[in-house]
């Protein structure tokens, strides 16, 4: 990896870290002093900077605002017993971070811009990864356009930018989902399996309707016929069914391809669990939940990591799921990744990048 990237570093006179209550962190609330800033204009990334974190200027004639070309990532920096930072499998959102850039016509950022201004902007911020059990520092790269200009077609101007918070757990306890049978997330040849900033905005109505009747998130369905699981609002879902895990296939381009999901599909194989890439039916979900064949379920993704599922909504009945103790397959998964990420267990796969 290119390693001369000239980056300018103009720190904060007056850091927020003093006043920052590390013991009562609301995730994505609180801002770390710094950002990492790239302008793309006349074809190349350049202007290289890391400078206070601060609102940005825009005009109101601001392509993203009206077009929503944007897409943003999400990954998480940890400290080991020794201090040490650790950024957990930085190279698969920087790839990731790419795919999604080509489909929203955004040029993409090369890897030695990424994981120069990724791991620059962390030595500066360091102080500000949480020393506390199942904390963490999450990072936020993410690219828009910048063209000040009414017209639908791609921008010639882009900004990508990374910033950080610390944060504790994104659900504090386990969630209540409900089947959505009505409203569609993603369609095939759209940009489902893109981080998309219009994705999510396209889901916030139907997800609030399911919180005001008491529900955390959606299992979401198929577009065509909803009839099958894909993933849940913010994170792909897995199902315990008997011996069998059961996830959604990425291959239809209306699934992200979660890299936390793709760690658990990973250590599940080596554990030697079965394993089923494919679409699970709602009948079948609803007949497992019924014969209490459904042993687990459990959402996967980076804010979550693995968020257990304690409540299914199926077509007007809620479907109880009991308890989890230490010996479930999720909690396995989930001591198995902390362990890695923390690192108190071997790297075996060479997830961890190491500032």
């Amino acid at each position: 990896m290119n390693t001369t990237l000239s980056i300018e570093i103009n720190k904060t006179k007056s850091s927020k870290l003093p006043q920052t209550n590390f013991d009562d962190l609301k995730f994505g609330q609180t801002i770390s002093d710094h950002m990492f800033v790239a302008d793309y204009e006349n074809g190349e990334w350049g202007n290289f900077r890391i400078e206070p974190y601060a609102p940005l200027q825009l005009n109101p004639a601001n392509a993203t605002l009206h077009y929503g070309q944007s897409v943003f990532e999400g990954m998480k920096a940890y400290k080991n017993e020794n201090g040490e930072a650790l950024i957990f499998r930085a190279d698969a959102n920087q790839k990731r971070l790419n795919e999604s850039a080509k489909r929203m016509c955004i040029p993409e950022v090369p890897e030695h811009i990424f994981m120069e201004g990724l791991t620059q902007l962390l030595e500066v911020d360091k102080a500000w990864i949480p020393n506390k059990p199942g904390c963490s520092l999450y990072i936020r790269p993410f690219v828009f356009a910048t063209d000040d200009y009414l017209g639908i077609r791609p921008s010639d101007k882009y900004k990508f930018m990374i910033f950080t918070c610390p944060v504790g757990n994104y659900y504090s306890k386990p969630v209540s989902v409900k089947v959505e049978c009505e409203y569609t997330r993603a369609a095939e040849g759209g940009t489902g399996f893109a981080k998309a900033a219009g994705n999510y905005a396209g889901s916030l109505y139907p997800a609030l309707q399911a919180q005001k009747q008491g529900y955390d998130q959606l299992l979401w369905t198929d577009g065509k016929s909803h009839q099958h699981i894909e993933e849940s609002g913010t994170m792909n879902v897995m199902f315990m069914i008997n011996d069998t895990l059961i996830t959604a296939p990425t291959t239809t381009g209306t699934i992200l391809k979660g890299i936390t999901r793709d760690s658990v599909l990973t250590l599940a194989r080596e554990m030697g669990v079965n394993i089923e890439e494919r679409f699970l039916r709602v009948t079948e979900l609803e007949d497992a939940l019924r014969s209490g064949t459904l042993i687990e379920a459990f959402g996967t993704g980076t804010a979550a990591t693995i968020a257990h599922i304690a409540k299914i909504h199926i077509n007007g009945n809620d479907y109880e799921l009991p308890q989890k103790d230490n010996s479930a397959f999720s909690n396995i998964i989930l001591e198995t990744l902390d362990g890695i990420k923390y690192g108190r267990l071997e790297d075996k796969h060479n997830w961890i990048i190491k500032i």
